[in-house]
């Protein structure tokens, strides 16, 4: 029996980040994705095929403190979303996760639902700035990208 999309898209979030190995990162869940749409709509994103999501893209609005203490390693990615405040003026955006099937990845699905994410936070946030903490090659040149098509400057935690 094959697996179903969002069965294949938990397991390649699985597979990838391990956070179930690292209680430093940031395990998302039903009240972690509440908690996102509470800081904007447009934290969290899908692509759907018409079979079930083919794409997610996790984006984490929160202040430039919080973004400089997380990329100079003074707190953890679960810190970093605990510790954004609610309902007040964002200046970050980090760049959370972006995931795409095998078969879909190289199109601009990640690419374009991440855009669309700042530009809607932007709307209603002051962002100036993007950070990211890449775990591929992939991940770092697409922040780079969306950092290059949004006109945002990029930071990266190493």
């Amino acid at each position: 029996m094959s697996l179903s999309n969002f069965e294949r898209m938990i397991k390649l979030a699985e597979d990838v980040f391990a956070v179930k190995k690292d209680p430093n990162q940031l395990d998302v869940n039903q009240d972690v994705i509440e908690r996102l749409q509470k800081l904007h709509p447009s934290t969290v994103s899908e692509y759907d095929d018409g079979k079930g999501p083919v794409a997610w893209v996790l984006v984490i609005p929160t202040t430039l403190d919080l973004m400089n203490r997380f990329i100079e390693h003074k707190i953890t990615e679960k810190e970093l979303f605990e510790l954004t405040p609610i309902g007040t003026s964002y200046e970050a955006l980090y760049l959370c996760s972006a995931l795409v099937l095998e078969e879909y990845r190289r199109k601009g699905i990640a690419k374009r639902l991440a855009v669309k994410a700042i530009e809607n936070i932007q709307k209603d946030h002051p962002l100036k700035a993007l950070f990211v903490w890449a775990f591929s090659r992939e991940g770092d040149l697409g922040a780079e990208k969306a950092a290059r098509l949004t006109g945002l400057p990029l930071k990266k935690r190493l």
